[in-house]
């Protein structure tokens, strides 16, 4: 379950939850009949329903990056999105934007590639030096080579990588919330944790059990 209540249809009243159910959902309820056209179960949408104005500002992020006044191609820019959700490790973000990417023409061996764009040689100069400002804006939090940036600028315009930047770190953020609150395919437990020992082993020092020492191995 996401870490936060859902909001379900009759507890809606503002306009942009009720449409946004309307348009997703149908005359569905939500929270009692969940479940998406993607396959996602939609808790984004009813989770967010908790501050009507947070979803409204997210949704006009939607419409900006999506606007044909856009300078940056809808292919280049779906690169950062997909991107940034494998880096977060979310699989909600990275997951939908794996379709964006194949409705977009791309393949399913380039979509694949996108893992481990470094060794792969399915993506063109400009491509690659997008995917590489990526993984410095959300990895390295903004610390981006200046051969990166110049690769860049031989072929954009400073509008299109203010775009490009700008909706990258969006997505950034969406992923980010989407794991912490657990939400749609993000909907799981933290997989790192202890793994017991057996019931008769007593606690010791590792590192001095598993080190290696030439006199201790020599006596």
């Amino acid at each position: 379950m996401p870490r936060l209540k859902q909001i379900p249809r009759a507890e809606a009243e503002a306009p942009i939850v009720l449409a946004m159910y309307k348009r997703l959902f149908g005359d569905r309820d939500p929270v009692a009949e969940p479940g998406t056209a993607t396959g996602t179960p939609g808790d984004w949408w009813t989770v967010f329903a908790n501050s009507p104005d947070v979803l409204e500002h997210a949704t006009r992020g939607f419409a900006l990056y999506a606007s044909p006044d856009r300078k940056i191609s809808a292919k280049l820019r779906e690169l950062g999105q997909t991107r940034a959700g494998w880096l977060v490790g979310s699989q909600f973000v990275f997951s939908q934007h794996c379709k964006s990417c194949r409705a977009l023409g791309y393949s399913e061996e380039k979509i694949e590639a996108l893992k481990a764009w470094s060794v792969s040689d399915l993506f063109s100069p400009l491509e690659r030096a997008l995917l590489a400002y990526t993984d410095a804006l959300v990895q390295g939090f903004g610390r981006v080579d200046d051969a990166v940036f110049d690769a860049l600028r031989a072929e954009l315009t400073d509008e299109q990588i203010l775009e490009f930047t700008y909706i990258t770190m969006m997505y950034t953020m969406h992923a980010v919330i989407s794991v912490a609150l657990r939400l749609e395919y993000d909907n799981c437990e933290d997989p790192i944790v202890e793994i017991a020992a057996p019931e008769d082993y007593v606690p010791e020092n590792l590192g001095r059990q598993i080190g290696y020492d030439q006199k201790e191995a020599d006596s």
